[in-house]
């Protein structure tokens, strides 16, 4: 059955750059032609910063080329809409887990309906209010 789906900002990154530690569980969900694939402007903010601070030494795409990129891999740009912003309130504020980019995609994935592809396990803190694959 298809879904709506959007990849974690690592997940993008690791697609882009053909790293093999994206599962291969993870690429057929990808390449599924059936299901949507979402790429949110919260993960092109968070690639921005982290280049800019040096915390993505490999990754060293132009912002530009990595949206075209994702559009030719037939993602769909997501917009950060109000209604994500409203909703991010509805994700808890836990100590261990505090991230304003993570807790942004939550919101999102909260609000859009869809399925987060992530190898992050703090994501599964939030299982009650959104779905994970991976």
């Amino acid at each position: 059955m298809p879904k709506k789906y959007i990849l974690d900002t690592h997940c993008l990154i690791w697609f882009q750059d053909d790293n093999p530690k994206l599962p291969s569980s993870v690429m057929a969900k990808i390449q599924e032609p059936s299901n949507t694939l979402f790429f949110s402007q919260a993960s092109l903010f968070e690639i921005a910063i982290k280049q800019k601070i040096g915390k993505l030494p490999d990754f060293t795409a132009d912002l530009i080329d990595v949206y075209h990129q994702a559009i030719h891999d037939n993602f769909i740009y997501l917009p950060i809409k109000n209604q994500h912003l409203y909703s991010y309130h509805k994700i808890p504020l836990l100590e261990n887990h505090r991230d304003p980019f993570d807790r942004l995609l939550l919101a999102t994935a909260y609000e859009e309906n869809a399925v987060i592809i992530s190898a992050d396990n703090n994501f599964r803190l939030y299982l009650g209010l959104i779905e994970m694959f991976w």
